[in-house]
């Protein structure tokens, strides 16, 4: 089931194309990656999306309504800007985001200490948020987005100003979220969080898609074959046929292999050449290289 279709989507800005004829769809219960340099049009995107901007042209449907025609408790939006009110108590501020959401104060003020309680912060229930840190407010600005139990979440930056404990325990949640059913939209700048988390991805570059699909199938499309070698000496990799370019990374040295070569070839005369090899192994290249690569060339295209 698809819950998010965006079909030709067009938005300028006098002379500016934020958005380019942007056709992609999000399905039910994956957390799906939106991502791109700062200015490829993702905010924009996700605004329109939540009803916040118009679109120029193209179609929108959310649950199969249009923006805006679906309730407001289907979707939950935690922007990447800072959205809380900072004179307010954490609970008076939760309670009112739920009941701008359509619940009653009871029961914004019952789930939103739930909530508390769960991201270990039910003792700050009474302090006002300008007086939490930057990582606490992003964590209350998180139950602010999921206190009405939404359908879709749709997260900009969820992990800005979180310390690694943090990370984790938010990781964790979104998992649980899916797990549950949840639809989740993840737009970040942290690409080793989004492969680890994201089943499918858009990549977006000067408002028009350079990347779509599974995470493992662009990982396969467009990553050349690397292994990762953990060996007693340096390996030249002008001396290794099949060898593009070595380089180091985290103390083992990284092989990218010409396309089409067989790594057990490499293997093979690594072991005639005495390296001294301790460890060999087929690696997957990270998302982020990816990710750079096919930017750059959308960028000079």
């Amino acid at each position: 089931m698809t819950v998010l279709e965006v079909e030709n989507l067009n938005k300028r800005y006098g002379d500016f194309t934020a958005v380019d004829d942007l056709t992609f769809a999000v399905n039910a219960g994956e957390i799906f990656g939106l991502l791109g340099p700062n200015g490829a049009g993702k905010t924009t995107t996700i605004r329109i999306i939540m009803n916040i901007y118009p679109a120029d042209t193209g179609t929108i449907r959310i649950m199969g309504e249009p923006p805006g025609g679906s309730p407001s408790r289907v979707i939950g939006y935690l922007p990447e800007e800072r959205g809380l009110y900072d004179d307010l108590t954490v609970l008076r501020t939760l309670t009112y985001l739920g009941k701008l959401k359509g619940m009653t104060g009871d029961a914004a003020r019952q789930r939103a200490l739930v909530w508390l309680d769960r991201l270990e912060l039910a003792d700050r229930a009474e302090e006002k948020v300008k007086s939490l840190s930057r990582g606490m407010q992003q964590k209350i600005q998180f139950i602010g987005a999921l206190v009405h139990d939404p359908d879709v979440l749709i997260l900009d930056e969820p992990f800005s100003g979180l310390d690694p404990l943090n990370v984790s325990i938010i990781k964790g949640l979104m998992r649980d979220l899916q797990a549950n059913g949840k639809t989740i939209i993840l737009s970040s700048h942290q690409l080793n969080l989004v492969e680890e988390l994201c089943q499918r991805i858009l990549v977006m570059n000067k408002g028009r898609a350079v990347l779509y699909g599974p995470v493992e199938q662009i990982k396969r499309e467009y990553s050349p074959p690397t292994v990762r070698v953990d060996s007693s000496t340096r390996i030249d990799a002008t001396a290794v046929h099949g060898v593009d370019h070595a380089a180091m990374q985290n103390g083992h040295q990284v092989l990218t292999l010409v396309e089409g070569t067989d790594p057990e070839v490499v293997l093979k005369t690594l072991i005639d050449q005495n390296v001294g090899l301790r460890s060999f192994e087929i690696v997957d290249p990270p998302l982020e290289e990816i990710f750079v690569a096919r930017v750059k060339e959308s960028t000079h295209a």
